[in-house]
């Protein structure tokens, strides 16, 4: 997995999308985020990578980075 796979994964789960991504986008300030996004990055990381992202640990991310490196030490 590199991060530039898993960005792509990440955008694919918004409808829109306006802005462009990148590792140290902090997802959380996006227009576009909201609690339903989050409930389908937390789906997409399970379908796509096989781990099961507790969404109390998700909170405590904030860019893709950190997301990112939360789902690679769990693989």
């Amino acid at each position: 997995m590199d991060i530039k796979e898993f960005i792509e994964h990440f955008a694919e789960q918004f409808d829109e999308l306006n802005s462009e991504l990148t590792p140290e986008t902090n997802f959380r300030q996006l227009e576009e985020w909201s609690s339903l996004v989050a409930l389908l990055v937390i789906t997409m990381v399970d379908e796509e990578y096989g781990i099961v992202l507790p969404p109390e640990e998700m909170r405590k991310t904030n860019t893709i980075q950190e997301l990112f490196d939360l789902v690679q030490s769990k693989l």
